[in-house]
């Protein structure tokens, strides 16, 4: 064992598999082609509701290199599943718009899309529902949000309180549907020998794909290896199993060739989840001083007919602000649409950009300056069960981001800076994202030539998880991060949990740290050199998981904006953006701003570019390629900085970190439509800001 290394956790270790990444050595789950492979292509259905009554096969059947054709009527017999999404080509029925109905498998991948295209797919159509209302009939109230969180929460009188109150806001906010859309599609790569299967896929968590795959099957896990080594981003829509996992070794299974699928950008938002649009009332009483008196947070969202998935909006008002009364509730209705799923910050970046923008309304209205107006509502334990506070940074977050940013140089006053045609205004919002956790194993290995290795099951999704595992097990182990390898990424090495919920570095770190201290432990006591196969030692964090916190765990952090808009064609720039962050110990300074950045520049996408309607006569998403629905790019990106306190808190986990892959989109939509606001005195509650929606205020 050597002596401890200066790049301890926190230090700016650069990524240990960036120049194979930008040399294309990385394997991706589409790079795998074994010998004989076969090419898949999925055919989307093209009506929003019905079943298919007819498949006829025989002109893509003709088109050479087309091995065949799969449909509800001749593909392999699935066991129902643990997610209906991935009950694929089992039956007739058309839940929605793009579900895959057939599946064409040739030699080449030209051969299979040309085959898709010859393809005639008859339908009986049903009527569809595909528009959200906020009294939309088919609304109810569920038993549950999202995480498992009450879909509704009382404390005290709202309605009285808010009768009462001197200021109050009513107003109500709405989003469209957003799309994940990484960089890398969804893709699988599929060999079954021997009765075993393996799948390379495109996943966050590849021990969740073999369970999924193992059920829908009917396999022992012990016969299916998934390996999902490199993965080009995911952002919550591979954080579940997707059906390219499940068809790639449907086709598999059938042809006896190893099979590749890829889905094509086209179908990705159909098949793949999406943020579900929300419509979202909220309502503020105050006194005269700005002290909340009552909090009202209400969502209505949409999910499908096939599973129930309702994003958490409301959750963070119940976090955030010291309130006597509040209500905060959620309505769905299921629309023939998609099924919804998992995007970064799920409920928090929907619920707190309409909560961040009431309180704006709120400071305005107040002619209170909106950092003072947070500063003054900061709770002494957590609202909603008043638990004490692991540690909260929020009011540290929003002074230092106030000096950072020149906030108090600004004049308060809307529409009242301008430059040329150009509107400048600034901007304030809060954000918050739960501290999780979950159960993980890890191996620690030393080899008698001082290396020290660490298996588990870990993915790393763009996020530097193989640096910053390496740093934890050198800093436990008292070595150099050079000198520790780092295996991930496959159901081969010991079981850990997904990379979601900004809990992966936390759910892994923990055994990882934990069996490198063992193994560290365990060679003091010992004396001599070490035998040839080393040693090794394990560890499970099953226990130390499970036990419930006394504390409420959360992340902190500020966003503050600076705009632009022209008054003559409505577009907005954002000039300046800055996040400062309360995320408890920062592991490594280099990965966690890019993933602070990275997460802020989603937001600039979310409050300027991103959204996604419906076409209600066929059913579909108007925005399905990179073209039409567009992601900010370079320049929309000019000047963001992230920066973080210093924060000591105790009781997390042994390195003392929070995550912070998402609570860098929380409050950045929000801020900038706060800037938009005060630089053009109009206040706009539906998000994207577009030029069209602005030049009528601008007129």
């Amino acid at each position: 064992m050597t002596t401890q290394a200066p790049q301890f956790p926190g230090a700016p270790v650069v990524r240990r598999e960036a120049r194979d990444k930008v040399t294309g050595t990385a394997r991706y789950a589409a790079d795998r082609t074994p010998a004989g492979c076969l090419y898949a292509w999925t055919v989307p259905a093209a009506v929003a509701a019905g079943r298919v009554t007819a498949v006829r096969a025989v002109d893509a059947l003709a088109v050479p290199g087309v091995h065949s054709v799969l449909t509800h009527d001749n593909a392999p017999r699935l066991q129902e599943p643990d997610d209906p999404i991935l009950a694929v080509l089992q039956d007739d029925r058309v839940p929605h718009h793009g579900m895959p109905v057939a599946l064409v498998i040739a030699d080449s991948l030209e051969a299979a899309r040309t085959g898709a295209g010859e393809l005639h797919i008859e339908y009986e159509r049903d009527p569809h529902d595909v528009t959200l209302t906020e009294d939309h009939p088919g609304l109810y109230t569920p038993e549950e949000a999202n995480g498992g969180f009450p879909a509704v929460r009382n404390r005290g009188d709202v309605e009285r309180a808010l009768a009462a109150s001197p200021v109050q806001v009513d107003a109500t906010y709405r989003m469209d549907a957003l799309h994940n859309h990484p960089m890398e599609p969804h893709a699988a790569t599929a060999v079954w020998a021997d009765g075993h299967l393996t799948v390379h896929d495109s996943s966050q968590g590849s021990d969740k794909v073999r369970g999924s795959l193992a059920q829908a099957f009917g396999l022992d896990p012990e016969r299916i290896t998934v390996v999902s080594e490199h993965v080009g981003g995911g952002f919550g829509s591979k954080g579940t199993t997707r059906p390219q996992g499940v068809l790639a070794a449907m086709a598999a299974q059938h042809t006896g060739h190893p099979v590749k699928l890829v889905f094509p950008r086209a179908q990705l938002a159909e098949v793949v989840g999406h943020r579900a649009p929300t419509i979202q009332r909220v309502r503020l009483g105050a006194d005269l001083d700005g002290v909340l008196t009552a909090v009202s947070h209400e969502v209505v969202t949409q999910t499908s007919t096939v599973k129930e998935f309702v994003e958490q909006a409301a959750v963070p008002a119940r976090v955030m602000y010291a309130s006597p009364n509040s209500r905060t509730g959620h309505r769905v209705a299921a629309l023939d649409v998609p099924s919804p799923s998992w995007m970064r910050a799920p409920g928090e970046a929907s619920g707190m950009y309409a909560l961040e923008s009431a309180m704006d309304e709120l400071a305005s209205a107040l002619g209170l300056d909106p950092v003072e107006l947070r500063l003054r509502n900061e709770p002494a334990t957590e609202p909603d069960s008043g638990r004490p506070f692991s540690s909260r940074g929020l009011a540290a977050c929003l002074r230092d981001g106030a000096a950072r940013f020149g906030w108090h140089d600004r004049d308060p006053r809307p529409a009242a800076r301008q430059e040329g045609r150009w509107l400048i205004g600034t901007g304030v919002a809060s954000a918050t994202y739960p501290v999780l956790v979950s159960r993980s194993t890890a191996s620690a290995h030393a080899a008698p030539d001082g290396s020290l290795t660490i298996r588990v099951n870990a993915t790393d999704i763009g996020t530097g998880a193989r640096t910053v595992l390496a740093q934890i097990a050198a800093d436990a182990f008292g070595t150099d991060p050079a000198a520790v390898h780092i295996d991930i990424g496959s159901t081969d090495l010991p079981t850990a949990p997904l990379a979601g919920g900004s809990s992966g570095t936390a759910s892994w770190g923990w055994a990882v740290h934990q069996a490198a201290a063992d193994l560290a432990a365990r060679l003091a006591r010992r004396s001599g050199p070490l035998p040839a196969e080393g040693i090794t030692t394990t560890a499970d964090t099953e226990q130390e998981t499970a036990e419930e916190s006394p504390y409420a765990r959360h992340a902190f952090g500020a966003h503050f904006a600076e705009t632009a808009v022209d008054a003559v064609t409505g577009e907005v720039r954002v000039r300046r953006l800055l996040g400062v962050y309360a995320a408890g110990r920062i592991l490594n300074a280099r990965t966690a701003r890019s993933q602070f950045t990275g997460g802020m520049v989603m937001g600039i996408g979310m409050a300027l570019t991103e959204g996604c309607g419906i076409d209600p006569v066929f059913g579909d998403f108007t925005a399905k390629d990179l073209a039409s629905y567009h992601v900010p790019v370079c320049a929309d990106t000019a000047d963001i900085q992230a920066h973080w306190i210093e924060e000591d808190d105790r009781h997390l986990n042994p390195m003392g970190s929070k995550g912070i892959g998402e609570i860098g989109i929380v409050g950045t939509a929000a801020a900038i439509g706060n800037a938009v606001r005060h630089a053009t005195g109009a206040r706009l509650r539906e998000l994207p800001l577009t030029p069209d929606t602005l030049l009528p205020y601008l007129l």
